[in-house]
């Protein structure tokens, strides 16, 4: 007995050393990891000992020399296979928390090893998982294969689906022997794989999807076993008879029926979670289209088992109602849940079936909700939650449905009938059904009739003035925020007081995240307010002071109490006493601004900022007699980048507003340019993190916008530290604001743009011979990463500008082409160590061609222009033969920055550059007034590749060689115009 005793102590001891080396202090994992090594010398523990004493960290520090982390000794390669080796023949220990070390090191060293120095792992771990006899081997195999799923080669997966697709389908169809956690982790497997057919060239591709296409069915199938139905039936009508089941056991149950808790490796073991899973995958499956052809036969049998799903749970009612920061919270989230996956899913089917997917969505709404009423008739008390998922539904797709609505599609009618059943049940019995109608009605108001959005409006405005349940009040917040801007003002003048009455009744109680709500649509009422805003200032905006102060360690609420206080200011009459009141104390705080809390400094300055945002000149003038020369002492001294980042928008919201009569206001003949400059060059010094310099391309542009003729003579200067701060910095968003810069210099160069590349060869670069090398270099490979409307309207005409002058030392640069890429299929971790990023380097003149024919090309396809469909025989310039290029060299367009492909940004910037008669079409307002803003960018191309073409026709023939086949139709469609 005493020897039985020591072994299950022996046994604790190790499974407790073994915990704590996953422990998340540092201090606690070496200590266990020293502990086990000295056991390790011991009799009685031996090798069985030190198999699991090679973990993570010991990985990381000893296996690869070239690891950042390496600390020596490193790994021989014959210890590697002894390790290898023993290792895996232990993934199926029957302790699970020595299975899963042991599986973190099987996948660590794979990630690193595998496929080419430990090709046996693969099927090692299939044959373990193949194993229906051994099910602690199932589970270490299948836990090492989902760390390693994210490194399968496509090369591979052809191979690997019918050995292993049938063992993932038994694992997750038998929740009677396996535990959600790993029925998940299957699945995450089947997603891996899914997703990778995106990346697969032809033939694998086409391979693959025919062995994949085995495994849909039997997927559709696990919806029906969640719901303990084994057969799916074709009939909407039988559909509700499967949800009983699960209604009964998830929705209505107390507690989780599936003993929420984790695994031995942390993973969720809650059936909630498996569903997840199972949602995420059908996301992938619906979004390929060669396997979404397969299943559209299930899609609206998807669709109503997605909408049953987000049925609101007893446990999400009992932790909502008694917490309503939880329920704000949980709406706002986008990240782990049954709703947001469905809603991910439904929106899928949208994007992949278009008119089909949204009938198949409407029809499965419409089947819950007609359920939802006979459940209400038979009198069960959770008829709601089958209504209020449906609402959620539609809800979370009100962008498509109101467009379908615009196409022919009868949306309102079902969403008019939907909130209107609602109208006479009782809040309280359902508060959650009450809050998703507001919230429904809000989304759909440019659909629903003026009717019952105005009744609904009065509604919201009651029910912030009721005792009515938290969530309720959460929803008709959210009503009003997006309906009284919409609203009939002429109805609302004794509304809005009381609303506003209200809502400051609520932001005194509010906390967390339900502030940020109450705030919200206290700045969209005070913006609804019209003449009778005058009186709202000095009720208001203390109140929001004071919640500004306390919370202004959290930038989301201070942010929000900012915003406030700026729909204040706008307010007709208002701007001058809330300037009256806010300025004494912010221009105490800037002035002793080293002795201030946390975070007070940097959020009085944000507060400045929005102050002189479109101010007029006399409070441009006051603000800056009290607070602008502690401003620039604050870029001067402080160390604090929060601090650093806002003063450097508060001075260039200075220049904005005070432009040439903010030279005369400082006194002394040139002390306030003298300071203006100095400022610059502390934000702009190499030693600074880059994070600190982030907003400075912001604050030169407006000296360059508003004191040309004064910066002129310093641009030397200012050309000189603006290379230097780009070559110390590693963030591309810093650079890129930089690169506007230079390109703004080039326009103010104008015409005179060969003496500015002058001046930027004779500026030294380190590395790089001239500033005119190094700036080209990264500007060609940025372009395609710089965001905002007006800056893109910036640097591209700036190229134009610079490939016209043919200045003879632009062809001397050679900047990044084509990235070469050669072997076929995904980059392993493995293959990227031996395999680095190779480009080939083409004349700077080639480079800026070809992307402006690219930003052509986009402006084209924008537009719509659909003149002259010009095939490649049509074109009048010679073709470039491949030469010696191997069909193994994979090429990618000569304009493609680093990352291969514009960044989503920047694409989302270029389409606001095309819509140029939009009031909005800048996103930065400092911006606006710059005379760039009235280019035409597609007449400015144009005119560029005409005259081009008209005065150096050799040179344009040759530039066209290096384009692209739609980068040429670009082009020859404006010389044929």
């Amino acid at each position: 007995m005493a020897a039985a005793g020591a072994a299950d102590g022996d046994q604790r001891w190790l499974v407790d050393c073994l915990t704590a080396t996953l422990d998340t202090a540092r201090e606690v994992r070496a200590f266990a990891e020293e502990s086990l090594c000295q056991a390790s010398l011991q009799p009685g523990y031996g090798a069985a000992l030190t198999k699991v004493t090679v973990n993570k960290e010991f990985i990381k520090q000893h296996w690869e020399e070239d690891e950042d982390n390496f600390v020596p000794p490193v790994v021989s390669a014959s210890e590697k296979v002894v390790i290898r080796q023993l290792l895996l023949t232990s993934l199926d220990d029957s302790n699970g928390k020595i299975r899963t070390a042991i599986g973190m090191a099987v996948a660590a060293i794979g990630q690193n090893d595998w496929p080419e120095d430990w090709p046996e792992l693969l099927p090692f771990l299939l044959k373990l998982i193949g194993d229906q006899s051994n099910g602690n081997g199932v589970r270490g195999a299948l836990r090492c294969l989902a760390l390693l799923s994210d490194d399968l080669d496509d090369t591979c997966i052809p191979k690997l689906v019918p050995e292993l697709f049938p063992s993932l389908y038994r694992i997750i169809s038998s929740p009677h022997l396996y535990e959600n956690s790993l029925r998940s982790k299957a699945l995450g497997i089947v997603h891996s794989c899914i997703s990778m057919l995106g990346s697969m060239s032809g033939v694998y591709k086409r391979e693959t999807v025919n062995l994949m296409t085995s495994m849909l069915d039997p997927l559709v199938e696990q919806f029906s076993i969640i719901l303990n139905s084994p057969v799916l039936s074709p009939n909407p009508d039988d559909w509700s008879m499967q949800m009983e089941v699960y209604h009964l056991s998830i929705i209505q149950a107390s507690e989780n029926a599936d003993n929420v808790g984790y695994d031995s490796d942390g993973s969720e073991r809650s059936l909630e979670s498996f569903e997840i899973q199972l949602f995420e995958l059908w996301t992938t499956i619906v979004g390929n289209s060669m396997l979404a052809k397969v299943i559209a036969g299930n899609i609206k049998e998807l669709a109503y088992y997605t909408i049953s799903f987000q049925q609101i749970t007893e446990e999400q009612v009992q932790n909502w109602s008694r917490d309503a920061n939880q329920y704000v919270a949980d709406e706002d989230d986008v990240t782990y849940s049954c709703r947001v996956s469905g809603s991910l899913l439904l929106e899928e089917i949208v994007t992949a079936y278009e008119d089909y997917g949204i009938d198949a969505i409407l029809e499965a709404s419409q089947v819950c909700f007609r359920e939802s009423r006979e459940l209400k008739q038979a009198g069960s008390a959770d008829w709601w939650r089958l209504h209020e998922a449906s609402l959620f539904a539609l809800g979370s797709l009100s962008e498509h449905l109101c467009e379908a609505q615009d196409s022919g599609y009868n949306v309102r009618d079902l969403l008019e009938q939907m909130v209107t059943d609602i109208v006479g049940t009782g809040v309280h019995q359902y508060p959650f059904l009450h809050a998703r109608a507001f919230s429904v009605v809000a989304k759909f108001s440019s659909l629903i009739s003026k009717g019952i959005c105005e009744q609904y409006l009065c509604n919201a405005a009651h029910a912030i003035a009721s005792d009515v349940p938290p969530p309720v009040k959460v929803g008709a917040c959210r009503a009003l925020a997006e309906l009284l801007p919409e609203s009939n003002q002429s109805s609302m003048p004794n509304n809005i007081m009381g609303i506003l009455s209200s809502l400051v009744d609520l932001l005194r109680q509010a906390s967390d995240e339900t502030l940020h709500l109450v705030l919200e649509t206290l700045q969209s009422a005070i913006k609804s307010g019209g003449e009778q805003s005058t009186s709202i200032e000095p009720v208001i905006s203390p109140i929001i002071l004071d919640v500004w102060a306390q919370h202004i360690a959290d930038p989301f609420i201070s942010i929000d109490a900012v915003e406030v206080l700026e729909a204040i200011k706008n307010a007709p009459g208002c701007l001058e006493p809330l300037v009256s009141r806010i300025l004494p104390t912010i221009g105490t705080i800037l002035s002793k601004s080293k002795i201030q809390p946390d975070g007070l400094v940097a959020g009085s300055l944000d507060l400045l900022t929005m102050i002189l945002k479109n101010a007029p000149a006399a409070v441009v003038k006051a603000v800056f007699d009290t607070c602008f020369t502690s401003t620039i002492q604050i870029v001067l001294e402080s160390d604090d980048h929060g601090e650093m980042q806002n003063a450097t928008e508060c001075l260039a919201a200075f220049i904005s507003g005070g432009r040439q009569e903010l030279l005369v206001w400082g006194g002394e003949q040139g002390s306030t340019l003298k300071m203006l400059l100095s400022a610059a060059s502390r934000l702009l010094d190499p030693e600074l993190e880059s994070s600190v310099s982030l907003f400075v391309g912001s604050y030169i542009l407006q000296l360059i916008l508003h004191l040309p003729s004064h910066l002129s003579p310093h641009i030397p200067e200012l050309i000189a530290a603006i290379v230097r701060r780009m070559q110390t910095s590693d963030i591309a968003g810093l650079k890129s604001s930089l690169v506007v810069i230079i390109a703004r210099l080039v326009h103010l160069s104008a015409p005179n743009v060969d003496q500015f590349i002058n001046l930027l060869l004779a500026i030294p670069a380190q590395g790089y011979g001239s500033s005119l090398a190094y700036i080209m270099s990264e500007w060609s490979q940025l372009q395609g990463e710089i965001q905002g409307a007006y800056q893109i309207k910036v640097t591209t005409t700036a190229l134009a500008l610079l490939i016209s002058t043919r200045h003879p030392e632009l062809s001397r640069i050679e900047v990044n082409g084509h990235l070469v890429k050669t072997s076929a299929g995904i980059t392993t971790r493995s293959k990227a160590r031996v395999t680095p990023d190779n480009w080939t380097k083409i004349p700077l003149p080639s480079k800026i061609f070809a992307l402006l024919a690219d930003t052509l090309a986009e402006i084209q396809e924008q537009v719509g222009d659909d003149a002259d469909n010009i095939d490649e025989e049509d074109s009048d310039w010679e073709e470039v033969q491949n030469g010696d290029a191997t069909p193994q060299d994979i090429m990618y367009s000569a304009s493609v920055p680093s990352n291969a492909n514009p960044s989503v940004e920047h694409l989302n910037a270029m389409a606001k550059v095309f819509d140029e008669d939009e009031d909005d079409s800048y996103d930065d307002d400092l911006a606006k007034n710059d005379s760039l803003n009235e280019v035409k960018l597609l007449d400015f191309l144009t005119n560029t590749f005409v005259n081009l073409w008209d005065s150096d026709r050799p040179l344009f023939e040759y530039l066209c060689q290096g384009l692209t086949n739609p980068q040429r139709v670009a082009v020859q469609k404006v010389l044929r115009k």
